[in-house]
């Protein structure tokens, strides 16, 4: 009798614990550095997400990213209990391959905690067990993910500034202004290192984009999901652009940019922005249709995308709950070749949440 009362006084303690209290996303914001390179753990989601094209010693391309995530749950935080799950991370990687048609991926999570698996404050440090992304005291990005499906252990080193999306880092989601996130990216790092699936690791260089991004509440109700792309150009520039859509593939909000190596940056608002498909793929295994060539059209301006391969779909149900595309692209401007990117799809095989 006394476990029955004991039991039933936990479940009614449980069941009066206040949920928590997500941190909202603000206007006006400024952005700091190197406090805002780390974890913002009062927000309900955070991602930290390089993706860029490698090229061997043989001169063969391959695509690449590398995102962690960090997630607060709703677990009472006033549980002191090490087993709490509070804070979840998780990690994504993949390499595109052309040789072999489809992605190479992996996934893991866990709960923070146990010296296991972190996401710090303060500076960037995130750890998932053998897994980690880390900014050195050089401040150059360091990057470490290895399983029996690939490896990949990276130097980035930064060549510009950080870009502030949107609005000083406040960037809008939707009409309403609690549909935002603070973001910002890193283009044009350059890349050197070891990658490779399964027995195959090779040195490697490149280029990669970063996104640092953190939100409580970033789509709206009837979001379905987006399409994103962030591109490092030829000259030097930046291009990115997104747009989040409703569940008949409407566009419900869009924005983009366009920074020149000398560091002019041109927004674009959400009218002046359109995705527009040119070739559509089906997966053989959700038989999700993408449009893995898009015309995306800013200001005046056509920028034709096209993918290092068309099945660049990622399937992290075991940690996330999605299945994306995301994958290496060719950009174009006005049908001259201009850089290259990388293109996040999501809500093709059921609508997306953060």
């Amino acid at each position: 009798m006394r476990f029955v009362l004991v039991l039933l006084l936990l479940l009614a303690q449980a069941c009066l614990a206040a949920p928590p209290v997500f941190a909202p996303v603000k206007p006006g914001v400024a952005l700091a550095y190197p406090r805002d390179f780390g974890a913002h753990p009062d927000f309900r989601t955070e991602w930290w997400y390089v993706t860029g094209w490698l090229t061997t010693a043989s001169g063969k391309p391959l695509g690449f990213q590398v995102t962690f995530f960090r997630s607060r749950t709703e677990h009472d935080p006033a549980n002191p209990s090490a087993f709490a799950p509070h804070q979840l991370v998780i990690g994504h990687a993949a390499i595109s391959d052309p040789a072999l048609g489809h992605l190479v991926h992996d996934q893991r999570s866990a709960r923070a905690g146990f010296n296991l698996a972190w996401a710090k404050p303060g500076d960037l440090d995130v750890k998932l067990d053998d897994w980690r992304m880390l900014r050195g005291a050089d401040g150059n990005y360091r990057v470490s993910v290895g399983s029996a499906e690939l490896t990949l252990e990276l130097t980035l080193a930064p060549t510009q500034p950080p870009l502030a999306q949107g609005e000083g880092g406040y960037s809008r989601k939707g009409p309403a202004a609690q549909h935002a996130s603070y973001y910002y990216s890193l283009p044009q790092l350059r890349v050197s290192g070891k990658a490779g699936r399964a027995g195959k690791v090779q040195d490697v260089t490149g280029s990669a984009w970063f996104d640092h991004e953190w939100s409580s509440e970033a789509l709206q109700p009837e979001a379905s999901g987006w399409d994103w792309i962030g591109a490092n150009l030829d000259d030097g520039s930046a291009l990115m652009a997104f747009q989040v859509r409703a569940g008949d593939g409407a566009k419900l909000w869009a924005r983009g940019m366009l920074r020149t190596k000398g560091g002019k940056v041109t927004r674009y608002a959400p009218e002046a922005v359109r995705f527009a498909p040119r070739t559509l793929w089906r997966s053989p295994r959700t038989n999700a249709e993408y449009p893995v060539a898009t015309t995306i059209t800013l200001g005046g301006t056509r920028w034709q995308i096209d993918p290092l391969q068309p099945d660049q779909e990622l399937d992290s149900r075991r940690s996330t709950g999605a299945v994306y595309w995301e994958g290496a692209v060719a950009v174009r401007r006005e049908g001259v070749p201009a850089g290259r990117g990388y293109l996040e799809m999501t809500g093709y095989v059921r609508p997306m949440k953060l």
